[in-house]
């Protein structure tokens, strides 16, 4: 029973199977509700522990290895030369034990001041291992479906409190590893999909300090994400991929020495427009173009809000609320979290509250996440004098 769940989710995260690019159905106000859908949804699940417990606000919050993630353009901002995070998510934690997303990333600055910063990451999405039935129940076939992605990226300040970034990416996709299964239960020219994409991102911060031990910094940061090339997995159909929008605000206020608080808000917006069947062969650019022109602008923002407070920058602990309009997907869940940072160590946990039910209940429900931080600075090189003295 559970792989013909895990089955079922798949359908609901890939949209495969169906022929439209948009579900249609009546939203909990009774207006007909839209969801937009694309190919390789891993792309936004959030991998980051600490921006989890946030309600997944993570594009203008304090910049850490993850930062690849949320917003590229942050790196130069971060208080260490090297970093690197790793991140695992249960996915479907209810149902199925072997669905899951790795993520690892990492940064190092270099230049003037260490001004600029070369990042990368590597995400890697397991749907575990499914059993495919045809609509008969017959068993056509075992598969072990992956899917994966490499960032690298390149950013730099141009003044003390603004910086840009570009990440560069190569998404590969094998939902069915060589099993296809259309709406008849026939098999398809099914194949791996693969896609490359870029991210562009600007990151501002300007800290105002009061005094010896309390400052106030306001930090805002814009990211166009998974601008790319649509993906194919058969001959005859080509699906666009998740390329967002976004845009988000952070305001810090250090009371004195050992107590600060971030609020954080970000907006997202999918740049995939409303598709009907004959509209599938569009390109990306008009694409990009007619998501501001197809269905309501207002409805398809998600909205993000976080708040983390840090005792003398050792213990954090964090909250957040995320909300999707109910005609757009209607996701809403409250989300919580701790932190532990112990010098060149930190550990960052998030737990969703359960919520919803059916296809409105996450699927990050109940489920812990966990995320590891290393930052360090370059390590001293003993001088030629000293090296000479110790002959």
């Amino acid at each position: 029973m559970a792989k013909h769940f895990a089955l079922i989710g798949l359908t609901l995260l890939t949209g495969l199977t169906t022929s439209n690019a948009i579900a249609q159905s009546v939203g909990s106000n009774g207006q007909q509700s839209s969801f937009v859908t694309t190919a390789v949804p891993f792309l936004r699940i959030s991998p980051d522990a600490r921006a989890g417990a946030m309600g997944d606000a993570g594009i203008a919050v304090a910049p850490d290895p993850n930062a690849q993630y949320w917003n590229v353009a942050k790196m130069p901002f971060c208080d260490k030369n090297y970093g690197i995070s790793m991140t695992y998510t249960p996915w479907l934690k209810d149902l199925v034990p072997d669905i899951f997303l790795a993520y690892l990333s990492g940064y190092v600055k270099f230049g003037k001041d260490g001004d600029q910063a070369v990042s990368g990451s590597m995400r890697y999405f397991s749907l575990g291992n499914i059993n495919y039935t045809d609509q008969l129940g017959n068993s056509i076939g075992t598969g072990e479906p992956r899917e994966y992605s490499f960032d690298l990226g390149y950013s730099r300040k141009l003044s003390p409190y603004l910086s840009v970034g570009v990440t560069g990416r190569y998404i590969h996709s094998a939902i069915a590893a060589g099993v296809a299964i259309t709406s008849s239960g026939a098999s398809a020219d099914y194949r791996p999909g693969n896609a490359g994409a870029a991210d562009a991102a600007i990151y501002y911060a300007k800290k105002h300090e009061i005094d010896d031990t309390r400052s106030n910094t306001f930090s805002f940061g814009a990211v166009a994400s998974n601008i790319g090339s649509k993906i194919a997995y058969n001959s005859t159909r080509k699906d666009f991929i998740p390329m967002n929008l976004g845009v988000g605000a952070a305001y810090t206020m250090q009371f004195d020495a050992y107590n600060k608080v971030t609020f954080a808000l970000d907006l997202n917006k999918l740049l995939v427009p409303v598709l009907s069947n004959s509209d599938t062969t569009i390109g990306v650019v008009s694409g990009i173009t007619n998501s501001f022109k197809t269905g309501d602008q207002i409805q398809e923002i998600d909205a993000s809000l976080g708040i983390e407070y840090w005792y003398q920058n050792t213990i954090a602990f964090r909250t957040g609320y995320f909300y999707e309009n109910p005609n757009n997907g209607d996701r809403q869940y409250v989300t919580c979290g701790v932190g532990v940072k112990y010098n060149v160590f930190q550990l960052n946990a998030s737990y969703l509250v359960p919520q919803g039910s059916g296809t409105t209940r996450n699927p990050l429900s109940n489920t812990l996440r966990f995320s590891l931080v290393f930052e360090f600075d370059k390590l001293d090189k003993p001088k030629d004098d000293d090296a000479t003295d110790a002959k």
